[in-house]
């Protein structure tokens, strides 16, 4: 039997309701409406948008609320990167939700169509599936293997050594360790295109595939918020362009 994990991804009509209900009048208010992203993308059937990559993921209404969010984020320019490192944020995919999975198999487990589990590991490792990847539009026959297993990767959304640098060695060490494991900042995606983004914001990097920035950059400025994270005004600005152009 197949251990019950957190479904696929909604698209930003999710975020947009949560947003706009949020009033988002503080600093605490946005890091509540983040914090309900999350939860319930973690409880929201598969939408559209995560079934395929090429459907577009917003509307002006959504987008405005997502603007509405971005507006109540702090600007400020980048900390300094000294003292980062992987481990400030825990141990690589713990299992967080304790569901005797660790978190790179969970969100494969989540991401992936038709997916097959290594034998004797109680449905928790995942041997073979098919990801409809949203950050190139491609579709990605994964096959674990030390030769084939980095085709696919599980991205955060919000680089760790990025919010290292916007506010994450603020907070609590345990705050980081959600945020490394967060669902909401986590997807599987094309290994080639998460190598290529590594820690950039979004004013210097973008998914390739055009109609997934809407939903890219709403989830990017939810994490911000939940986690109490800053933006830089390149960021802010590289974001409110995108948001403007979702039709």
């Amino acid at each position: 039997m197949k251990i019950n994990r957190s479904a696929a991804t909604k698209s930003l009509t999710i975020i947009a309701s949560l947003f706009l209900a949020g009033s988002l009048a503080s600093c605490d208010a946005a890091a509540n409406a983040g914090t309900k992203v999350a939860e319930a993308i973690k409880s929201a059937a598969p939408s559209i948008a995560a079934e395929s990559p090429a459907a577009p993921a917003a509307n002006p209404a959504e987008a405005a609320s997502a603007l509405a969010q971005l507006e109540m984020i702090p600007v400020k320019g980048r900390a300094p990167k000294t003292g980062y490192s992987r481990e400030e944020f825990g141990a690589a995919w713990a299992d967080v939700d304790r569901n005797g999975c660790d978190t790179r198999n969970d969100i494969l487990a989540r991401d992936l169509e038709g997916e097959t589990f290594k034998p004797g590991t109680h449905n928790c490792v995942v041997a073979t599936g098919t990801l409809a990847d949203k950050y190139t539009g491609k579709t990605i026959n994964f096959v674990r293997g030390t030769d084939t297993s980095s085709d696919v990767q599980i991205d955060h959304i919000i680089p760790l050594s990025l919010a290292w640098q916007t506010g994450a060695q603020q907070i609590s060490e345990e705050k980081r360790k959600q945020l490394a494991n967060d669902p909401l900042n986590l997807m599987a995606a094309d290994g080639p295109a998460n190598m290529s983004k590594g820690d950039r914001d979004a004013a210097t990097w973008l998914p390739p595939n055009k109609a997934f920035r809407c939903e890219y950059v709403a989830r990017q400025t939810a994490v911000k918020a939940k986690y109490q994270l800053w933006v830089t005004q390149a960021e802010h600005d590289a974001i409110a362009g995108i948001l403007a152009t979702c039709k």
